[in-house]
């Protein structure tokens, strides 16, 4: 099994992910859609379903535990609101192009001319959104350990903030609680690197099941929507954040790419941006040379506000039903949509296919009855997942492109680390400890 350890962990997952594809269409044709899928649930699936819940068992201590100590570490408080000022103003600015970029792909494409809803089952969904009031009061929890216990990261991310800060103010006294939170982080993150272990057989045994049940037939009969869906993640990408790296930030993207590689095909194939985070906060700090206290702060929140995958899907979905039931829109309609779906994509939550129920907020823009947004929603429901989890990679994309930004911005990047080859372990100049390599193996 030497070989197998030897083999750097990105190149297992992706190993994982291609054979997971490969099975799941395989069974399909040889035993039918629902009979591969209910075989692949019973046998495959719950190797998935163990990644998934050991991933999600990280979420809040790594949160906790990495923010607390990212704050500890900067030493001044004012740096704290320099980089959260920097983050949420740069995941807003690409939040914008993503969404216009939505629009125009729908434009050019027309997924939703002459498309037939006639054997859409209609599935009804609230018109109510939370209001801004509410949701501004929601990040400050009335009780930490619950906000702890339902892993309400804004919530986690406030109290952890004002810890850290409370640590700071202490001087002397707060040293054992700042070092304790240090240790703990560190000690969150090697675990992370025992949960990466069963990161490919849990990528492999999603993506089958994934495959299996949303079936060749059901793609085909939405096949456009899914290529122009797909497209548009792949240009905001490349673009928006590759533009970020290589142009405003003057670093090479291949490196950029290769850092994350392992966070991208966790999160396509969990479809939680929540879920990747351990993942991510992984990656940042160890492949692409984030320090800690940028990783901690930046990488949760971008879990929370930044859906930029989703903004693209809910401007092209509104474009779609424009399309299908023939409304003539107008600038102004296009521009009230790119707005709506911007407020609509932050803060949305990070599990799969929460961007489709956030769909009738932005339909109400041009006055969508009920009855045609729950058939829009009972077409797309069946094969969402799959454009879901390509949404879910490009929102872990942007994390990280964000965090990077951030802690170049800062003096927080450790290029050299950023540079290194992928499959090559790093020596620091410096007299920190060296990892054991770029990339956990």
């Amino acid at each position: 099994m030497d070989w197998w350890f030897k083999t750097a962990l990105w190149k297992r997952v992706l190993g994982g992910l291609a054979l997971g594809v490969a099975l799941g269409a395989i069974l399909s044709q040889i035993m039918g859609g629902d009979a591969a899928a209910d075989w692949l649930e019973t046998w495959v699936k719950p190797i998935g379903d163990l990644f998934f819940r050991l991933i999600m068992m990280l979420i809040v201590p790594l949160i906790l535990t990495t923010l607390v100590s990212g704050v500890v570490s900067m030493g001044d408080p004012k740096k704290l609101g320099s980089i959260g000022g920097k983050s949420v103003l740069l995941y807003l600015c690409t939040t914008f192009f993503a969404v216009w970029i939505g629009i125009i792909f729908g434009l050019l494409f027309q997924p939703g001319a002459g498309v037939d809803l006639g054997g859409a089952e209609a599935v009804p969904v609230s018109t109510e959104a939370e209001s801004l009031t509410d949701r501004l009061l929601a990040i400050v929890p009335t009780n930490p350990v619950a906000a702890l216990a339902n892993a309400d990261v804004l919530a986690i991310i406030f109290f952890a903030i004002l810890l850290g800060i409370g640590i700071l103010m202490a001087g002397r006294e707060g040293k054992l609680v700042g070092d304790f939170f240090s240790s703990a982080a560190e000690v969150v993150l090697k675990i992370t690197h025992i949960v990466m272990e069963v990161a490919p057989f849990g990528v492999f045994a999603l993506v089958a099941h994934t495959v299996a049940a949303q079936g060749l037939e059901a793609l085909a009969s939405i096949g456009l929507l899914i290529v122009t869906v797909y497209a548009a993640l792949i240009v905001h990408g490349i673009l928006v954040y590759g533009g970020i790296v290589r142009f405003v930030l003057g670093l090479p993207v291949m490196s950029f790419a290769r850092g994350i590689i392992d966070a991208q095909a966790v999160a396509y194939s969990t479809a939680s941006s929540a879920g990747t985070l351990p993942v991510t906060i992984a990656n940042a700090t160890e492949n692409l040379g984030v320090k800690r206290s940028v990783a901690g702060s930046v990488l949760p929140l971008g879990a929370t506000i930044n859906m930029d995958g989703t903004g693209i899907y809910l401007g092209i979905l509104a474009l779609f039903t424009a399309q299908a039931f023939g409304y003539d829109l107008s600038f102004a309609d296009y521009a009230l949509i790119a707005f709506t779906a911007a407020v609509a994509s932050v803060g949305a939550a990070g599990i799969p296919s929460a961007g489709l129920f956030l769909l009738a907020i932005v339909l109400g823009t041009f006055n969508v009855p009920a009855e045609q947004i729950a058939i829009i929603v009972g077409f797309i429901l069946p094969v969402d997942r799959i454009m879901d989890m390509a949404r879910t990679a490009l929102n872990v994309t942007g994390d990280c492109a964000v965090a990077t930004a951030v802690a170049k911005w800062e003096g927080e990047l450790d290029e050299d680390r950023f540079r290194a080859p992928a499959d090559e372990p790093y020596t620091p100049t410096t007299g920190e400890a060296s990892p054991p390599s770029r990339t956990p193996d």
